[in-house]
């Protein structure tokens, strides 16, 4: 399946995470999710934890905005740098960086939530073995 990132479930859940409606961008990533094959499918799964998270950290959840991050991170470390277009190592860095800010109690409010950036470099979409 050829990722569109513009159109679709993908592309509204895309919008609502950039708008900041984590909910929302996790229920249009979990319908595509649940009809997905790997390696797409542990690739959706980070995706819908950090959209998770930061539902978590809107809701006052720090722990819980914590643990989805580091599961996050751990699904989405594995694949190449960019995966499905979507600049995986830049998220994963940016996932680190909160991650900080959250162990170290520091102020996140004024911190943008990871960036997912799409329409990588075309044929990068095998998972890292």
């Amino acid at each position: 399946m050829k990722p569109i990132w513009t159109e679709g479930e993908l592309g509204e859940g895309l919008r609502c995470y950039r708008a900041g409606e984590f909910f929302a961008a996790h229920e249009h990533w979990e319908s595509v999710w649940l009809g997905s094959k790997e390696p797409e499918r542990t690739f959706l799964q980070g995706l819908i934890q950090v959209a998770a998270a930061f539902h978590h950290l809107q809701r006052g959840n720090s722990r819980g905005t914590r643990s989805l991050l580091e599961r996050a991170r751990v699904r989405l470390e594995r694949y190449p740098e960019y995966f499905w277009g979507i600049d995986v190592t830049s998220l994963c860095q940016e996932i680190g960086e909160w991650l900080q800010l959250l162990e170290t109690g520091r102020a996140t409010q004024d911190r943008s939530y990871p960036q997912l950036r799409h329409d990588g470099p075309p044929g990068r979409s095998g998972a890292r073995r």
